[in-house]
């Protein structure tokens, strides 16, 4: 059995790195179409030992097309996923407009695979980069103790604002260091040797839309009942998203139990030793398909806390490797199959 597969938005970071996840993961593909926008028309991207010349999504025909990956951004998604799902094919979008429909599962396969279930508009929805990598971390936590609370700082790459913003951290870097002037056009402050504690448009609570995203998509995909607040920071890395996340359980658990739960946990690597290095940074996941949890403690400011270090690659657990997930989930359990 193989599947016609098209990737939206196969030029930019998740795109490209959709490709390779396929292409790794020998995904049971007969064809891979590569699609953006018409200005990249005849640009060659890499699928595995292969090269794959970009095609026009606008003149797309979809009819005998089984999964498309999309990773294009909410304003070519609103319009084009249905348009595409009303074609025959299956979307798994990874855009933010669908996360929040009622009618839309949002999907981590080690989380809420049985959400698959229940597709009623042809879409997938893969939640937001640094979401994936929490709930693959809280939900066996979870179904241990039960979350209460969590507080979450995240410490988001620049990979996770499109190829554009690495581009201005590498510019930024190398000005710093010949004292050229420093120009910013994808921050609202400069990126380099800094960190700032401001990602997307702010709200009137104070609150910006990257936390919000954070607090209503971990209650979608894992509890409504999990109360959640964030500060997001966007840092001078070019791939892997940190978090420092401090939990509140409604049961008792001790972190030595928190280890047994999460080394035996689906995507859960767990590096924690109390010495120097004994933990995962950015540098280590980049590339990687796990999320590694480190710094594993009680907290004793309440009855039953925990607080952790979750690491993992943004652009592979958080986006690429996600939807093709996904897409294997919907193969095996027989509800996507062959045209």
């Amino acid at each position: 059995m193989s599947f016609k597969v098209a990737v939206v938005g196969a030029t930019g970071n998740v795109g490209r790195e959709m490709l390779s996840v396929l292409a790794e993961r020998r995904f049971p593909a007969r064809e891979v179409v590569a699609l953006a926008s018409t200005r990249s028309i005849g640009t060659e991207v890499s699928f595995g030992d292969a090269v794959l010349k970009v095609k026009a999504l606008d003149y797309c025909d979809f009819k005998g097309t089984d999964i498309v990956l999309m990773a294009a951004g909410s304003a070519v998604s609103k319009p084009w996923a249905p348009k595409i799902a009303a074609q025959g094919a299956l979307v798994i979008d990874n855009a933010s407009c669908w996360r929040l429909d009622r009618e839309v599962p949002l999907v981590v396969p080690e989380v809420n695979v049985d959400d698959l279930d229940n597709i009623k508009k042809g879409i997938v929805a893969n939640p937001n980069c640094a979401i994936a990598q929490l709930v693959v971390a809280l939900k066996p936590l979870h179904d241990e103790a039960t979350i209460k609370r969590v507080v979450v700082a995240t410490y988001q790459s620049v990979s996770g604002a499109g190829k554009a913003a690495m581009d201005e951290l590498f510019r930024q870097t190398r000005a710093v260091f010949v004292a050229d002037p420093i120009e910013s056009e994808n921050f609202p402050k400069q990126i380099a040797f800094n960190v700032i504690p401001h990602i997307q448009e702010f709200h009137a609570s104070g609150y910006t839309n990257e936390e919000f995203k954070m607090m209503a998509e971990v209650q979608k995909i894992l509890d409504p009942n999990i109360l959640l607040t964030a500060t997001c920071v966007r840092v001078p890395v070019f791939v892997g998203h940190s978090e420092a996340v401090n939990v509140e359980f409604e049961k008792p658990i001790t972190a030595a139990r928190a280890r047994e739960v999460l080394r035996a946990a689906p995507g859960v690597l767990v590096v924690d030793k109390h010495e120097d290095g004994g933990y995962v940074t950015p540098v280590e996941c980049a590339g990687e398909d796990a999320t590694y949890v480190s710094r594993i403690r009680k907290d004793p400011t309440v009855e039953h806390g925990l607080s952790l270090w979750v690491v993992s690659d943004n652009l592979r657990k958080g986006a690429a490797l996600n939807a093709v997930q996904i897409a294997e989930c919907l193969i095996n359990r027989k509800i996507l199959k062959a045209a």
